[in-house]
């Protein structure tokens, strides 16, 4: 699962950035690329997640483009992102998810895109889906890697775990389970399908009220909020903790480190995440993002984001992605999955989550 981060922090300065500088840029529909077919040249900043511009992914596309010269920055949410793109940072493509859309959507910091400059976008799976695409049908964002949220246990400690986000909160780990605290959604969500609660991103007033007390009754059953895949991974390897939440890339994480885990679906159904590539309405170099943004759904760089553990979001690239990753990263695994969005109360899980956290 991607980290998230906003805050009601981060959200004034959002707030106080758009009062002081204003939204600028170009809102219009990103045209698409006279010569598609020509290598990229210029220059070309990104703007992600550190792991999506990991070296084994992006080199490939610097060497089919070797005059561009490309530049990364990273980030830790989109929240961030949208701070900085309203400050003033300049990008040519940024990343977006699907569950954290609203802070670049709701400033029209992004160009909706042409579907004539992505060959096979309505092949890609999550292409229609909400946040991807907004209210207008327009394309905000390219969907390049999803992954569901689930349980990861210790094998060795643990020989017989209920599936379900119960086991979460069951009394015999009290102590020794760790949940994501970076954000509120996926602790919430995960107390609330406990609960019995159906629609994890449509809590009511009274339902997150009734949420926060489980959370806040439970809190001695966690020995960390954790805040990002490599806490829990380090929990679990010096036995702090035998149980956690988590994605399938962290259990895969983990299995590498030598730790002896299992990831499970909770028969509630994991929730999940959909990430992927937009074009900033400050874009310099238009044509060279929708160059790379083709790049990152091609069959050959959707098989290398498969080995982090990720859905791929074309499946034409199924059969080029190793045995041991293929079920992982068949689309199908997320099927029945509870996808993470902002609710139209986010502030209010914001809330939520701060009052037990300071609890």
């Amino acid at each position: 699962m991607r980290l998230l981060v906003p805050t009601v922090v981060m959200l004034a300065a959002l707030a106080l950035g758009l009062a002081a500088c204003g939204t600028t840029g170009n809102t219009s529909t990103a045209p698409p690329p006279a010569e598609p077919g020509a290598p990229a040249t210029g220059s070309l900043r990104t703007f992600t997640y550190e792991d999506t511009v990991a070296p084994h992914l992006l080199d490939p596309f610097k060497e089919e483009n070797p005059d561009l010269d490309v530049k990364t920055a990273t980030f830790d949410s989109d929240s961030e992102a949208a701070a900085k793109l309203v400050g003033g940072f300049q990008a040519d493509v940024v990343e977006a998810c699907a569950d954290e859309i609203n802070p670049l959507a709701e400033q029209d910091l992004l160009r909706p895109l042409s579907k004539k400059g992505l060959p096979g976008f309505d092949r890609l799976t999550f292409h229609d889906a909400p946040g991807v695409v907004d209210e207008e049908g327009q394309v905000l964002f390219v969907p390049v890697s999803a992954g569901p949220q689930g349980l990861i246990v210790n094998t060795a400690k643990v020989k017989h775990v209920n599936r379900s986000w119960k086991a979460l909160f069951e009394p015999q780990y009290k102590g020794e389970v760790a949940i994501e605290g970076d954000e509120s959604l996926t602790p919430l969500g995960e107390a609330a399908l406990a609960m019995g609660m159906k629609n994890p991103m449509e809590l009511t007033p009274k339902q997150i009220e009734e949420v926060t007390a489980f959370l806040k009754e439970h809190k001695g059953q966690f020995r960390s909020y954790t805040e990002s895949d490599s806490d829990t991974i380090n929990l679990m390897k010096s036995g702090e903790i035998v149980l956690a939440d988590g994605g399938r890339g962290t259990a895969i994480a983990a299995e590498e480190a030598g730790i002896p885990v299992e990831w499970i679906a909770p028969r509630e159904g994991p929730l999940s995440w959909i990430c992927g590539l937009g074009i900033p309405s400050n874009s310099g170099n238009v044509e060279a993002a929708y160059k790379l943004i083709n790049y990152y759904v091609s069959p050959a760089a959707q098989a290398q984001s498969a080995l982090e553990g990720y859905v791929v979001t074309n499946p034409e690239a199924l059969p080029f992605v190793p045995k041991k990753y293929v079920e992982s990263a068949d689309p199908a695994s997320v099927k029945n999955a509870i996808p993470e969005r902002e609710p139209q109360n986010f502030e209010e899980y914001v809330h939520a989550w701060q009052e037990v956290e300071s609890e």
